[in-house]
């Protein structure tokens, strides 16, 4: 599915940008760490990076244009992909987008509940997605009285994303701090101060911060401003300055830089695959440390194991990724009328036939591929299940794009593989371990994991036999798949050792009715008990 990348808001006063420079062209393929373009705002010209993988099917602002921010600035997608509903939203939009940028800067001019002292710096709660509305401070890297400098870390914060660092382009004192670590607050309320050490700055504090949109208004008399604009960041990370100096300098991302200070690797022996050969992310997680380091480091991280009878307890914060799953499945439990329909599959056949594949060179089959494979043909025959519920229409999917759930460290991510009906079982197999490995490493990209018309939960390897998920709305079903168990059975009237499954499909009874997804069921159980079926 295509990705919509707007015009981004590179600092906190920004309220229009100017393409200076693509450096991708329609139809160039697009790697995540990729630098799309310049773009100029009214204080510095600023490299705009892509986390998404995929085509460029569309370029929205030209080289030398100017344009509001949040106005479409570029959409990368699938190659041959449709966007033209995607264009005819975006123009619908632009003009709405610009009067209310005009009418912040009418509002921003009618204030003057006070001055900024000279040389202070008000920041905001950065933007870090195009989905965010509030944001929490994980970590502060500086606290109030510390000097700060160009590229230094200020705090972590957390969407409901991903937690990324948000860098300082400003020097100084750090003055104030308006979110404590722990906290969530919306986007552009008081984030932090930044100014000569000993400024007073209770005006601002007490006005949330809002004197600073007086930057704005006054920005014509600011000419002779040398502070950069603190960085917004994109869906992943954040967007970067590379200063090309000849003193020696390693260029690195701010995040290359923090990931490299907590591994213990000296930058200088990484080599960059970014523009120009700037180091990002993954050359620091690709980089494989000498093994005086790597003990080093372990040594360093070495935590003494101490024992205590006392009971306690602590209270971790949630973060905006289980925030935002417990909204999800709180939204679906609470609103889908769902019931569950089991089924026990024999696997000999699937077994035997798994075995045979796989003795085939560079060829990797598992169950769960298997199972995705045999959902994919069954959707096809009961299309009723893959259907989404609206409040006036049911939606048929023609296309067929199987979700497989993932565990993550910090909770659950559900990959898509798109057009799984037309995809061999090791096609499926090698989607679904990509997918899977990202999701794992924190490289997947929104685009993956949206989409999905079908979605399968599998508990089988952690030895559950049977249980139920929830719907993973706006899908109308799911299947939860247990673990294989070998027991006695009946077969042709005699009780032998077998090896069976336990399925169990739960459905939102709006769209899928309990015959249907009986029916769904049996095909599904013989799919699964006869592979050939599913190789021709």
């Amino acid at each position: 599915m295509a990705t919509i990348i707007n015009m981004p808001r590179l600092s906190d006063t920004m309220e229009e940008g100017v393409v200076a420079k693509w450096l991708k062209s329609v139809g160039d393929k697009i790697e995540e760490g990729d630098i799309l373009a310049e773009i100029e705002t009214d204080k510095a010209t600023m490299e705009f990076e892509s986390f998404y993988e995929g085509t460029l099917l569309h370029i929205g602002i030209q080289e030398g244009e100017t344009s509001p921010v949040d106005v479409l600035l570029a959409i990368i997608g699938e190659e041959g992909e449709d966007i033209s509903a995607l264009l005819n939203g975006a123009s619908e939009k632009a003009p709405v987008q610009q009067e209310t940028a005009v009418e912040e800067e009418v509002a921003v001019a009618k204030n003057d509940s006070a001055a900024i002292p000279e040389g202070v710096h008000v920041i905001m709660m950065p933007r870090l997605s195009d989905t965010m509305t509030d944001g929490t401070v994980a970590t502060w890297l500086k606290k109030v009285g510390d000097s700060v400098e160009e590229g230094d870390m200020l705090a972590e914060i957390e969407t409901d994303k991903a937690t990324m660092e948000f860098e300082c382009f400003y020097e100084g004192t750090l003055l104030y701090i308006g979110v404590q670590e722990g906290e969530t607050a919306p986007v552009d309320s008081l984030l932090t101060i930044i100014g000569p050490a000993g400024t007073d700055v209770s005006a601002l504090i007490a006005n949330g911060g809002v004197a600073a949109t007086t930057e704005v208004a006054d920005k014509t008399s600011e000419t002779t401003s040398t502070s950069t604009p603190v960085e917004s960041k994109t869906v992943t990370e954040t967007t970067k300055t590379v200063n090309t100096t000849n003193n020696g300098r390693v260029f690195a991302s701010p995040l290359a830089k923090k990931i490299a200070s907590d591994k213990g690797i000296d930058l200088s022996d990484v080599n960059g695959s970014g523009e120009n050969g700037r180091i990002i992310k993954k050359d620091v997680e690709n980089y494989t440390p000498s093994q005086k380091a790597t003990t080093q480091v372990a040594a360093s991280d070495a935590v003494s194991v101490t024992h205590t009878t006392e009971e306690s307890s602590e209270e971790v914060k949630n973060s905006q990724m289980r925030k935002a799953i417990a909204k999800s499945l709180g939204n679906s439990k609470f609103t889908a009328p769902d019931f569950s329909l089991n089924v026990e599959v024999d696997m000999d056949n699937a077994m035997s036939s798994r075995k045979t594949i796989n003795a085939i060179p560079d060829t990797k089959v598992s169950f769960n591929d298997m199972v995705v494979k045999a959902c994919a043909m069954a959707l096809k025959k009961h299309p009723q299940v893959n259907t989404s519920w609206t409040d006036t229409n049911t939606i048929y999917h023609k296309h067929i794009h199987v979700g497989v759930a993932v565990a993550v460290d910090d909770g659950l991510l559900v990959p898509v593989i798109k057009h799984t009906d037309q995809l061999s079982l090791t096609q499926i197999g090698a989607g679904v371990r990509d997918l899977a490995g990202k999701a794992r490493n924190k490289k997947i990209a929104p685009t993956d994991m949206q989409g999905s018309t079908f979605t399968v939960s599998n508990l089988g390897m952690f030895g559950i036999e049977n249980f139920n998920s929830i719907i993973n709305q706006p899908n109308s079903a799911i299947l939860s798949v247990g673990a294989i168990v070998q027991k006695p059975v009946v077969k042709n009237g005699e009780i032998v050792v077998g090896n069976t499954m336990k399925l169990t499909l739960t459905c939102d009874h709006r769209t899928v009715d309990g015959a249907v997804g009986a029916q769904f069921l049996q095909t599904l159980k013989t799919f699964i008990e006869n592979p050939v079926t599913m190789l021709a």
